[in-house]
């Protein structure tokens, strides 16, 4: 167990141990080259603990420090690290070597004196390490803002491509509904005049009619893939939907739409409310004589929900892709991020249920 933390701990900080190991292998040397004579194992086991000590300790402080936003705040701090890292170094330097001589680690024919020349020294050697200390925090830091920045842009370029795929469903799902290329002010000025036409002679064809071109005119809208729109339009044209189909099968389908709390201005994504409508006619039991399909609508303290339940087809006319689902769910995460949860499958009672939760 033991081997296994050793190896983790090189690994995580075998950069901090190689660099160290090279720092004391060739200060000990120069310095024994200098004085041409090496001093005692214990000496350097107590100054080297210090200064690795003293480094770490300011970087964690100055860390700190950059943190504040103040700047006259940052300056005193920044003084304040450099007296704290002083004293400790002076302290620790004089309290270790008299606990090394006492336990014999090391051996001294002079006794040590709290004086200005070990003032000076130790100074001197702290601001050695604080300087140190500065450059690998500020190198540090900037690896970390590089890094940051990268992540950022990586983020800006998913979120572009989000937004393109997004850009790209909702165009295919308005085509679910306007599948014509067909000129729109032609297209409607001749549905105005075939609704004004059959008004009177066949005045449920008209109604047909006037239904599909205001749900087509909705579709022609295209809002931005970012926008929201009132759910009152949504519901509106659900509500178009539904008489299409009733005014088709001459009422034979047994489908309602229910809406509590007061909507006024609540906004949510275009289309979804539909495609849910548009998915429960195409693979639901729409007319099944004892369970009405139904959507539920109700808003209250902020929480929007939205259920679906039908009756499945006992014979399935074409297997399902799931696209207009998984389009939903892009969008509802788009919009709305966690603040959200979309659940759907079959019941025991062969009934398929969708519920959509969603924080206003």
């Amino acid at each position: 167990m033991s081997s296994i933390v050793l190896k983790q701990f090189y690994k995580k900080y075998k950069f901090h141990l190689i660099v160290w190991g090279v720092y004391i292998i060739y200060e000990v040397f120069i310095t024994g080259l200098i004085n041409r004579a090496f001093g005692q194992p214990g000496v350097y086991v107590m100054v080297y603990s210090i200064n690795i000590i003293s480094f770490y300790a300011y970087a964690y402080l100055l860390n700190k420090t950059l943190d504040k936003k103040n700047k006259f705040i940052k300056i005193l701090n920044m003084l304040l690290n450099i007296l704290i890292i002083f004293v400790g170094y002076a302290l620790s330097s004089f309290t270790l070597r008299a606990a090394f001589v006492k336990l014999n680690f090391i051996e001294f024919d002079a006794p040590l004196h709290f004086n200005l020349p070990f003032i000076l020294a130790c100074l001197w050697r702290s601001l050695y390490f604080i300087g140190f200390s500065t450059g690998y925090v500020f190198i540090m830091k900037s690896f970390r803002d590089q890094k940051r920045s990268e992540e950022l842009e990586r983020r800006n370029l998913l979120a572009t491509i989000e937004n393109q795929t997004l850009e790209k469903d909702l165009v295919n799902t308005q085509n679910n509904y306007l599948r014509s290329q067909i000129n729109p002010h032609f297209l409607f000025n001749t549905l105005n005049f075939i609704y004004n036409d059959a008004r009177k002679k066949a005045p449920i064809a008209a109604e047909a009619i006037m239904d599909l071109a205001e749900m087509m005119r909705y579709a022609l809208k295209r809002p931005e893939v970012s926008d929201l729109v009132p759910l009152a339009d949504e519901i509106e044209q659900v509500e178009h939907l539904i008489n299409l189909h009733k005014l088709r099968t001459a009422n034979a389908i047994n489908f309602n739409l229910e809406v509590e709390g007061d909507i006024f201005g609540v906004r949510f994504p275009p289309l979804i409310l539909l495609t849910l409508a548009e998915n429960m006619f195409k693979h639901g039991h729409i007319n099944h004589g004892t369970h009405n399909a139904v959507i539920r609508i109700n808003f209250e303290s902020n929480l929007l929900i939205i259920e679906t339940v039908n009756m499945t087809n006992s014979v399935k006319a074409k297997e399902s892709t799931n696209l207009g689902v998984e389009n939903i769910q892009k969008r509802l995460a788009y919009f709305y991020k966690d603040d959200y949860t979309f659940t759907y499958g079959k019941d025991e009672l062969n009934r398929y249920i969708s519920k959509i939760t969603v924080k206003i």
